[in-house]
């Protein structure tokens, strides 16, 4: 077996006297990554700096975009989240966060078909732990204990939109004309 270089076996689509009509070889880069708009609001410093008692409740919500970019093959994605964190008991607010995290990436050979799930699966997966740290250091520079979210399933999150949207598009579609 004939080896690229590096040790391992080339690629699929990558060899020599590769088949003709062979699927393209698939290439995914990351150009850039960066927050795009970023907001951390801390309810204690707004009173007292002291930790009120009892366990916080932090709601997470997350969601995605992706857009198209003039150049060919380049993909702004952007990954959206509002954090807010409040006091079981009491209710109050501890701390907000809300951030726009964003990438730009090169993909080429992904399968029309298949573009649009790449784009809001793999893409969020390739900058989350980025987005995670930059949460965990916003938090405990504001004060509190680093929050390290748990790992986002983005099949699901995909999959969950796919269902609301269709959903609306049924709803709009069982209404009247006017």
């Amino acid at each position: 077996m004939a080896e690229n270089g590096n040790g391992a076996a080339p690629q699929a689509g990558a060899q020599p006297g590769a088949q003709p009509g062979a699927q393209p070889q698939m290439k995914v880069q990351v150009l850039a990554q960066y927050i795009r708009d970023l907001s951390f609001e801390n309810g204690l410093a707004q009173g007292s700096l002291v930790m009120p008692a009892g366990q916080p409740d932090i709601q997470v919500q997350v969601s995605l975009d992706a857009r198209k970019r003039e150049t060919e093959h380049q993909y702004e994605i952007i990954t959206k989240f509002r954090i807010e964190s409040k006091v079981k008991d009491g209710g109050q607010t501890l701390f907000i966060i809300e951030m726009e995290y964003a990438g730009l990436f090169h993909i080429e050979g992904v399968p029309q078909d298949q573009l649009h799930p790449f784009l809001l699966i793999e893409c969020p997966r390739i900058l989350f732990p980025f987005a995670r740290r930059i949460i965990s250091d916003i938090t405990r520079d504001g004060g509190f204990p680093a929050l390290n979210l748990d790992m986002i399933d983005f099949m699901a999150l995909y999959r969950q939109e796919l269902a609301r949207q269709q959903q609306l598009q049924q709803a709009g579609g069982a209404a009247p004309k006017a």
